[in-house]
């Protein structure tokens, strides 16, 4: 009996050392079935640098395939934009080369229009010749019209030097100051180019 005493006393006495020095936590964690991942380790695995042994963050270099990739797909994205730029570059050239060469052959043409403008204004007792006259200039200004080519407005219009052309300055009365009283030549532009200024008079 007192054997049993001394024992079960001895026996807590055992209890109660395991539970000062830690190795009773330690004995009911090794008998759990599940044992959970620490924390620590998956921000080891996500974090793109590890620590070195004086603590300080090291970058890790990528491996020669992945560095090779990342070079590649630097040189693609490079050579891409230099050849957007020269897409962009040439279809601005090859526009502006269009507008030259349209804007250089109505500047051959319109003097024939004047002629024609000329011509029309004169009386002419042959009406067939008339009428043949007028249906070939409406087919070339027609023609002027489908490539764009617009008549700048100038009589009765204020004198703009942008636009016209001033040869003369003329007292009348009929017109206020500064205003276009009479063209001699007509004015066209293509778009947002001049071809060619209005010949006029501008009122005093």
């Amino acid at each position: 009996m007192t054997d049993d005493i001394l024992r079960d006393a001895d026996g807590c006495e055992d209890c109660e050392s395991l539970e000062e020095s830690g190795l009773h936590e330690e004995a009911q964690a090794d008998g759990d079935s599940v044992s959970a991942q620490p924390e620590s380790d998956f921000l080891e695995e996500e974090a793109p640098y590890q620590e070195t042994d004086d603590g300080e963050p090291e970058i890790i270099e990528p491996d020669p395939v992945t560095k090779e990739l990342l070079d590649t797909k630097e040189k693609y994205m490079r050579l891409f934009a230099e050849f957007d730029n020269y897409r962009k570059r040439t279809a601005k050239e090859k526009s502006e080369t269009y507008q030259d060469a349209v804007a250089k052959t109505i500047e051959e043409l319109l003097p024939a229009v004047d002629s024609f403008e000329r011509a029309l204004a004169v009386p002419c007792t042959d009406e067939a010749y008339k009428t043949g006259m007028e249906k070939i200039y409406e087919q070339m200004t027609g023609l002027l019209k489908k490539l764009g080519v617009e008549e700048i407005p100038a009589l009765g219009e204020p004198f703009d030097p942008k636009v016209h052309n001033a040869i003369r300055q003329v007292e009348d009365e009929n017109y206020g100051e500064s205003t276009v009283c009479e063209v001699y030549q007509k004015g066209y532009t293509l778009g947002n180019r001049m071809i060619r200024c209005a010949m006029v008079s501008v009122a005093n």
